[in-house]
């Protein structure tokens, strides 16, 4: 009885939680409502063709997911901590959420036991890689007001340093780590010291989330240290729609980033800032919105940054990505060296935002790979994100290997 209020619950929120697109018109017959959650994948998946193809030519010790989301209730006393309007059905598109990532990770039965779950099935789906993937999991800081206090009635979420420096360290087979630290802290450059010495391998932001304007100079002691440790930042770029950001959508715009790489760090834009669109900031405080990317675009092109930008591939594969945008990140050859991949998981695991067909429709897939992608999402969200993006073609064009290789950027 209870599953199937949840699985009621997921259905009646689910458009409003993942944003029309992913689940509107011709797309949607052909996908779960939920991740089925699935085993191990059977041989006749883990030995085809579509599999090995996409392991061709890849060094599997060098790949290093650098995108993936701990999460959790804290029922292990790991101290991450979720918005009570994720519990509550007054607030229906976040408890929504909740119930869809716990479900996208597996970790949605599993009372009392939520956080060990969730570690178990990201276990579980490594196993299904090849031997040396690994997962960089992000820590998620509060949000924070701009006199450097925690602010928790606005915050979504908050996933400690110290947990997921801990489960890298119990876990070294399987993951990394990276710290999330609010810039506005009064301790975020000792805070900052402390997650480099303890093996951090980047920082994560989510600044419409935290409460972040990356183009603050209360931001300069902190790039400055970013600078001097040679941390790379990977932010949020574009729109957000994972978890409540309120009405701070406009601190994900990819151009409120150059104060960051004027200081010299590498900047890590995730998504490639492939959804939502963003005011043009060098017409003026009130210049026309243009799409986010054709902004990360513009970005990109700038020779001022060719030696610190860098994009993150994550979720350009879903429906309300994918398209022009995945296209160009395609046929840009010359942005390759700059790009890396990361899953957003457990994203991939929330079986609607992803139509192959539509994917077809594009003629970025071939139709033949439609079966077996689907049958390996089902079994191993994980794999179905990389192999889908190895297959991925748009005129004669693929990602190059060094986009999944993303291990010497991260650990130079």
């Amino acid at each position: 009885m209870r599953k199937r209020r949840r699985r009621l619950i997921l259905a009646a929120s689910g458009a409003a939680v993942l944003g029309g697109a992913a689940l509107v018109g011709r797309y949607w017959p052909q996908h779960r409502l939920v991740n089925p959650c699935h085993a191990a994948l059977p041989a006749v998946l883990a030995e085809h063709d579509a599999v090995r193809a996409a392991w061709d030519g890849i060094d599997a010790t060098l790949v290093w997911d650098c995108h993936a989301h701990l999460i959790g209730n804290g029922d292990s006393g790991s101290g991450i901590w979720l918005s009570p309007d994720m519990y509550s059905l007054a607030h229906p598109v976040q408890f929504a959420q909740r119930l869809f990532f716990m479900n996208a990770g597996c970790a949605h039965e599993s009372t009392g036991r939520v956080d060990e779950s969730y570690i178990e099935r990201m276990h579980n789906l490594l196993d299904g890689m090849r031997p040396g993937c690994k997962l960089v999991l992000f820590a998620f800081d509060r949000h924070h007001g701009t006199d450097g206090r925690p602010l928790p009635e606005q915050t979504a979420l908050f996933v400690p340093n110290d947990y997921a420096m801990a489960v890298a360290r119990r876990h070294p087979r399987y993951f990394e780590w990276a710290a999330s630290i609010h810039p506005y802290r009064t301790d975020c450059v000792p805070a900052l010291e402390q997650a480099r010495a303890a093996g951090a391998r980047a920082v994560k932001w989510l600044p419409a989330a935290m409460g972040i304007d990356p183009s603050s100079p209360r931001c300069d002691r902190f790039y400055a240290a970013l600078a001097r440790l040679d941390m790379p930042l990977i932010t949020h770029g574009g729109l957000e729609r994972a978890v409540h950001v309120g009405e701070r959508q406009h601190l994900g715009n990819p151009l409120l980033l150059r104060r960051a790489l004027e200081h010299g760090i590498r900047v890590v834009v995730a998504h490639c800032a492939t959804a939502g669109a963003d005011r043009d900031l060098d017409r003026g405080p009130l210049g026309p919105y243009l799409e986010s990317f054709t902004l990360f675009e513009r970005l990109m092109d700038d020779a001022r940054y060719e030696r610190n930008l860098f994009g993150d591939i994550s979720a350009v594969t879903q429906s309300n990505r994918a398209g022009p945008a995945l296209a160009r990140l395609l046929e840009r050859t010359d942005w390759h060296a700059r790009l890396l991949n990361g899953s957003d998981y457990p994203l991939p695991g929330v079986i609607p935002l992803y139509s192959l067909q539509q994917l077809v429709e594009l003629r970025l897939i071939e139709l033949r790979l439609v079966p077996a992608l689907s049958a390996i999402h089902e079994h191993n969200p994980l794999l179905f994100d990389f192999v889908l993006k190895r297959h991925l073609r748009h005129a004669g064009k693929r990602f190059a290997t060094n986009v999944f290789e993303t291990r010497p950027f991260l650990a130079p």
